[in-house]
């Protein structure tokens, strides 16, 4: 993935779905940095701290996703790619997937 133009180093632009966005004060995106090197793992340990909740419905206690989120950098699917692993270059933007079963 390549760093878009105009990009800072490290900025990197979440996207909230609507059952998650009462963690984040009801925001649909949120602006971050992450380190250089940084991957989707470090990005959504930024983004869970101080806010236990909004990391209890991403992940497992192991670290590992939960099964019904889905995430994407720049619209490819982390699970195609090397999972938590996968490098979050700057400019790009993260999309959090939550899925809802009804019955």
């Amino acid at each position: 993935m390549e760093i878009p133009p105009g990009a800072a180093a490290g900025d990197v632009t979440v996207l909230i779905p609507t059952l998650l966005r009462p963690y984040v004060e009801g925001h649909t995106e949120v602006g971050m940095t992450v380190p250089d090197g940084g991957d989707v793992a470090a990005l959504l340990d930024r983004l869970g701290e101080g806010r236990p909740l909004l990391e209890q419905r991403i992940r497992e206690e192991t670290g590992a996703l939960r099964r019904y989120v889905n995430i994407y950098v720049d619209g490819e699917d982390v699970l195609r790619l090397d999972g938590l692993a996968t490098p979050v270059p700057p400019g790009v933007t993260v999309m959090i997937i939550q899925s809802v079963a009804g019955g």
